[in-house]
């Protein structure tokens, strides 16, 4: 029996079902024992140490919960490196790879990693991983997210609920982040610009950037069941923050200058930095609004060669100079069902971007050399760590869960 730890990083209540879904799919889909250890809330303790795995798969939350929130990394890296003398294969499954970027090549040289799983265009892997040996780590392409089996039948029954499609316009996005690039930008910026042009056109809409509008679980199925069209960009960021010193010295001067536009803020914090990386990629929004049969009008890209414009989707121009054609486009009806019926044959019903495919893929990677052997004593004492492991994870939820409702008041 093969075995997988799963290192992840989270204190977040309820999780939104991406991350879940993501987190999770090892469990759900690996034929392996996937054990799992929440180090952003304890260390990994001896016993699960002692366990000889096949492999360590570093999370993407965790690094994630390093990069963004720098003062947790001393104390998450201690815990990782707990696990470098173990001879499992390693790999990391790193997001918002722009952010840190040294950093993270410093996770994979310190913690001898064998395999980077990126969600970047291979174009942007030596700009990203300047510090990391590629002749001995290999690199694997890779997405944000995927289509969970669980969650397609979840969607599935949120459609036959439904009543029609009452609202046109449908979107959320974040609060602006210059640090991001120009590119960034686009996510807030088609907010603006697709709710004025929607309402002039007499368009119903669900539109904000407010972060108490975002939704979680299946209230954001919901929200794109209920909708025609959803506006969207690809993910991404357009500038390298190797140190994150970009990131700082931005959010330090648009607190100072509130009312500073995007050329201001370039100028002042990042001067001609925006261009300098192509870090863009579909987003699990995407692939959730062809499962959901909404349409999509999205700003031209070219979505990790997934989404075809005049296929899937309708098509804005990077500077939504069209946005009030495809708007009118976006009223017939037949236009809709086309792009959608050929979205969800070609990306849902194909088969194609689901989690088991997903963990097929990371399992052939990470599986190459031949299985262990491991005799009957020790088979039963991985099957009693095993479910010692589920339970202590379990717990560890139950915990987060109740300190965030001590925290509401519930």
């Amino acid at each position: 029996m093969r075995t997988i730890l799963v290192v992840y990083g989270l204190t977040q209540y309820p999780l939104r079902s991406t991350v879940e879904d993501h987190l999770y799919s090892f469990q759900r889909y690996s034929g392996a024992r996937c054990f799992y250890a929440n180090v952003l809330r304890d260390p990994i303790p001896g016993w699960m140490r002692r366990i000889s795995y096949d492999a360590i798969v570093f999370h993407t939350t965790l690094l994630s919960a390093m990069r963004w929130a720098p003062s947790l990394a001393p104390t998450l890296r201690d815990r990782c490196l707990s696990l470098r003398e173990m001879s499992a294969v390693r790999a990391v499954m790193p997001q918002d790879e722009f952010l840190r970027s040294g950093d993270l090549c410093a996770f994979v040289r310190d913690l001898d990693v064998n395999v980077v799983f990126s969600v970047s265009p291979e174009s942007e892997w030596p700009k990203i991983y300047a510090g990391v040996d590629r002749e001995r780590v290999r690199f694997e392409p890779t997405l944000t997210g995927y289509l969970d089996e669980r969650t397609l039948k979840r969607i599935d029954a949120i459609l036959g609920e439904g009543d029609g499609r009452p609202r046109d316009v449908f979107y959320r996005a974040g609060a602006e982040r210059p640090y991001l690039g120009r590119h960034g930008m686009l996510k807030t910026a088609i907010a603006r610009a697709g709710e004025q042009e929607a309402a002039s056109r007499g368009m119903t809409t669900d539109i904000s950037v407010s972060p108490s509008d975002t939704l979680f679980g299946d209230d954001w199925y919901r929200a794109l069941a209920a909708s025609r069209w959803t506006l969207g960009v690809e993910g991404g960021a357009s500038i390298l923050d190797r140190d994150g010193e970009i990131r700082a010295v931005t959010d330090r001067y648009v607190a100072e200058h509130p009312g500073a536009g995007f050329d201001e803020v370039e100028a002042a914090c990042f001067p001609g930095r925006d261009g300098e990386l192509a870090l863009f990629a579909i987003s699990p929004r995407h692939i959730e609004a062809c499962a959901t049969r909404t349409g999509q009008i999205l700003v031209e890209g070219s979505y990790s060669g997934i989404l075809q414009p005049g296929r899937h989707y309708l098509e804005l121009r990077a500077d939504l100079s069209n946005l009030g054609e495809v708007l009118e486009s976006a009223r017939d009806e037949e236009v809709r069902r086309a792009l959608t019926d050929a979205a969800y044959e070609d990306i849902v019903a194909s088969g194609s971007q689901t989690y088991r495919g997903f963990v097929e893929h990371v399992e052939r990677v990470l599986f190459a050399r031949p299985e262990r052997h491991r005799g009957q004593l020790a088979r039963c004492g991985l099957e009693l760590a095993y479910a010692a492991a589920r339970v202590r994870d379990r717990v560890s939820w139950l915990r987060i869960a109740l300190r965030h409702r001590r925290a509401r008041g519930w």
